[in-house]
């Protein structure tokens, strides 16, 4: 039996205020003049953040507009703007949540592998290690800052650049930085780390590994979201570590059919994907009853609305597109439903499955 060798982020600082130590760890990666160029979420811009953001001389920060989750297109134009203007660059530094994160190791990516970022989605394509990257989220719950892809929205497909040259080489987990997001945002990302934890630890790929870390992440956000009435420092603290823990599930094992329709979701009609888990997930009871029951009270307890029919009206060729993407998805498939996956998820079931959303 082959046993998957994977890489894991090679540095990790935890702690409020470990921020403020960014300098110090960047300053051995600098290469010369090649400047560090900080990728950070456009909703930081103008916010005190950005002034503690430690540029020196060349450094440049570079707003990343991601009201949409990040495209084959956007990362390309990204890293050739990069390429024209400086050459070469120290190292990408991702601030923000899960699409700012997955844009900033796409980036780093293709400022040294050749063609478009479209060519390398999938498992294992990437070529080349890319330049020095850093991930410090501003949001918890994707397991971005830990995962081996960068999920990205290409011309013909929603997949990842999944590959050992993925992961980031240094994350800062500074809980201070997630204070003061959205209050829908907060509970949709959380979602998206409790619903990987569900279909990791109820798929066909699990171990005593990706157990250990995802039982831990689902106690965490059991704890966050049904057991506390208010929000304080401490939801953050531990929603944090729910994500890299979340994170780390999976590592040896997969997400499952809420992460595969939502998918199809995004490709098609843009939708955001915490709020496209979260959309699904209200309608799989017929594969995670017990998980899907405990995320409707928490949905009830934290007074969210998950939007419903959002597929109401759509053309037979857009269902079959959102189809087509999803089941591109087979290792999601396949560890949720086992090896003979296609014989229970039908285009058929996934059909009526998508007409209930």
């Amino acid at each position: 039996m082959q046993f998957r060798n994977f890489k894991m982020v090679s540095y990790v600082v935890y702690g409020r205020g470990s921020f403020n130590q960014l300098d110090e760890i960047l300053a051995p990666q600098r290469k010369g003049d090649a400047p560090m160029i900080f990728l950070v979420d456009h909703f930081f811009e103008g916010k005190p953040l950005i002034n503690r953001i430690p540029t020196r001389e060349k450094d440049t920060i570079i707003y990343a507009d991601v009201t949409n989750e990040p495209k084959t297109k956007q990362v390309d134009a990204l890293a050739q703007q990069l390429k024209s203007e400086f050459g070469t660059v120290s190292g990408i530094i991702g601030i923000g949540g899960g699409s700012t994160m997955d844009l900033a190791k796409a980036v780093a990516l293709m400022m040294t592998n050749p063609g478009s970022s479209a060519e390398y989605q999938g498992w294992d394509l990437v070529k080349y290690p890319g330049v020095y990257k850093a991930g410090i989220p501003t949001l918890s719950g994707t397991g971005a800052e830990v995962s081996r892809t960068t999920v990205l929205t290409g011309p013909i497909r929603k997949l990842g650049m999944n590959s050992d040259f993925t992961p980031f080489d240094q994350i800062v987990l500074d809980p201070e930085l997630t204070k003061n997001a959205p209050v829908n945002q907060r509970f949709y990302t959380g979602m998206d780390c409790y619903i990987h934890c569900i279909e990791s630890l109820q798929g066909t790929y699990l171990n005593e590994f990706s157990k250990s870390y995802g039982e831990k992440a689902l106690q965490l956000c059991q704890d966050i979201f049904l057991e506390k009435n208010e929000w304080d420092d401490s939801c953050d603290d531990k929603l944090m570590m729910a994500s890299y823990a979340g994170g780390m599930s999976i590592a040896y094992s997969q997400v499952g059919v809420a992460h595969a329709v939502s998918y199809g979701l995004s490709y098609l009609l843009g939708t955001k994907h915490g709020i496209g888990n979260c959309i699904v997930m209200n309608h799989l009871h017929e594969f995670y009853p017990e998980g899907v029951d405990v995320f409707k009270r928490m949905v009830d307890k934290n007074k969210v609305d998950i939007p419903t029919g959002i597929c109401k009206g759509l053309s037979d060729d857009q269902f079959e597109t959102m189809m087509n993407v999803s089941l591109g998805m087979k290792p999601l498939w396949e560890n949720a439903l086992g090896k003979d996956w296609q014989k229970i998820m039908t285009r058929d079931k996934l059909r009526a499955l998508y007409e209930k959303l």
